[in-house]
């Protein structure tokens, strides 16, 4: 139990933190008011693709890519991350005021500097929160990613339901409630 549930919770961290880092700038990139057509519709689309299948889906075809184990479930969760905060991050740049971002580029501020400067201020806050619902989401989905062999907590869950030992499933699911009730108390913090 502990060492599934660990290796979940580092499976959920590490996809949180590859997916976020990926999505951020692929989020910008996406964003139709702030980025030139043909590069927000090619990032729209890579964040379309990246969201059209459901994370057991894509931990399926990571099992089969490079086996059994924690890396083809931190695989999976990153790419479903990506999709996901990278739509979120896409609507929060759009929704930005053009004002600051104006304000900025008129003192013939750097690319970068307008991005830190006069954009980030206006989505970092929704940023954080879009990151801190995800890792939620990952500790949940990484129970499921589990299942068909991403590592974690879940390959636990499907032997004691094999050997029907009902007894640890009831201990393993309260136990994944419990961590996500943790991950809550911490988001809400």
């Amino acid at each position: 139990l502990y060492s599934g549930m660990l290796e979940s919770l580092q499976i959920a961290i590490l996809a949180t933190v590859f997916g976020t880092l990926i999505s951020l700038p692929l989020g910008i990139a996406a964003a139709r008011n702030f980025a030139p057509a043909p590069v927000a519709w090619g990032a729209r689309t890579l964040i379309v693709v990246t969201r059209s299948f459901h994370p057991v889906i894509v931990a399926i075809l990571f099992v089969k890519a490079v086996g059994f184990g924690a890396l083809a479930g931190v695989l999976a969760l990153t790419v479903a991350s990506v999709g996901f905060i990278g739509k979120l991050v896409a609507d929060a740049v759009e929704e930005t005021s053009m004002k600051q971002i104006e304000a900025v580029r008129a003192t013939g501020a750097s690319f970068l500097s307008i991005v830190i400067m006069g954009l980030f201020p206006q989505v970092l806050p929704r940023f954080i929160g879009f990151t801190a619902y995800e890792l939620d989401s990952n500790l949940r989905n990484s129970a499921l990613v589990g299942l068909v062999g991403g590592g974690g907590i879940g390959g636990t869950l499907f032997t004691a339901f094999q050997r029907f030992d009902y007894d640890f499933v009831l201990t393993i699911v309260l136990t994944i409630i419990a961590l996500v009730m943790v991950g809550e108390i911490i988001s809400g913090w």
